[in-house]
């Protein structure tokens, strides 16, 4: 089947709008990208920010006429700056193998692979976990999740007991279990996070010493190693109970967090007893390694 994928750039409050308009016209979907590379790093829980400049692009079905299409845009919307429209036919594909195309094994500190379904990689002295893209966030590719990778893969986690903040897709986790600690315990609070957190332990056989947890369900506990891959202001927020889960003698890995933020956020956890060490940077994103004096 062949699409017609129409898109124009707008700026932040019209593109809602405009994405309805797309909807009421029969859009079979409409999604968002940044016409200006200008990330959102960090909106406010329960906050939806898009970018200031924003380009929707909405796919209809063949049987439709876009320069009417065009037409009814800008006369629906001749109040508002409308830019760059484009149009094309695209060849339906299976989406889903389309993006694992571009996904491909990734090795880890000498010795941890992760890899697509089918593409696992076998080599001595080296642990392999099976992890295909899915709704929750963490395939390794981003920095944030590969500093945490490194971390685990570099580092004894033998029968050691592990807390994931934040989990996502469970990627940390389940790194930390195939490298040789004793059981994972997984907190999210996206429900799917927690499902995906799940079915990846499953396919990589370590289900039976993964526990997953909305934060309400969670009693907090004491462990060995404490990793917190999520975003600086809900780092510094939570600074409190999550020290509180690292034991004496134990570590702390943050991440998520940008160059410019890593002080503040290693400010928070010092007021709570724990010392770090300098921060470890890839591209614009940092990772705070601390523990917890005995």
């Amino acid at each position: 089947m062949t699409w017609h994928q129409l898109s124009v750039i707008t700026d932040q409050h019209t593109a809602p709008e405009l994405s309805d308009f797309f909807s009421d016209l029969g859009a079979v979907s409409v999604t968002y990208m940044d016409a200006e590379d200008r990330p959102v790093y960090e909106p406010a829980p329960g906050e939806t920010r898009i970018w200031e400049q924003t380009r929707v692009i909405a796919l209809f079905e063949q049987e439709i006429e876009p320069e009417l299409v065009k037409t009814l845009v800008f006369s629906r919307f001749e109040d508002q700056e409308l830019q760059h429209w484009q149009q094309e036919l695209i060849e339906d594909q299976t989406w889903e193998r389309a993006w694992m195309d571009h996904y491909k094994p990734m090795k880890f500190g000498g010795r941890l692979w992760v890899c697509p379904t089918g593409q696992e990689r076998n080599e001595e002295g080296c642990v392999c976990m099976t992890l295909d893209p899915g709704l929750a966030f963490g395939t390794g590719t981003h920095p944030t999740t590969a500093l945490c990778l490194e971390w685990l893969a570099t580092h004894p986690l033998q029968d050691k007991v592990v807390i994931d903040y934040g989990c996502g897709s469970g990627i940390l986790a389940v790194a930390a279990l195939l490298l040789g600690a004793r059981e994972a315990h997984c907190i999210d609070i996206d429900p799917q996070a927690l499902e995906a957190t799940q079915s990846n332990a499953e396919k990589n056989g370590v289900q039976d010493r993964v526990f997953c947890y909305l934060p309400e369900q969670f009693s907090a506990r004491e462990s060995d190693i404490v990793l917190a891959n999520i975003l600086a202001k809900p780092l510094i927020e939570l600074a409190a109970p999550i020290s509180a889960l690292v034991k004496p003698g134990g570590q702390l890995i943050l991440s998520g967090i940008l160059n410019e933020q890593a002080e503040a956020v290693a400010s928070a956890y010092r007021q709570h007893g724990l010392h770090f060490a300098p921060p470890l940077s890839r591209e614009d994103w940092s990772r705070l390694d601390g523990n917890k004096p005995v």
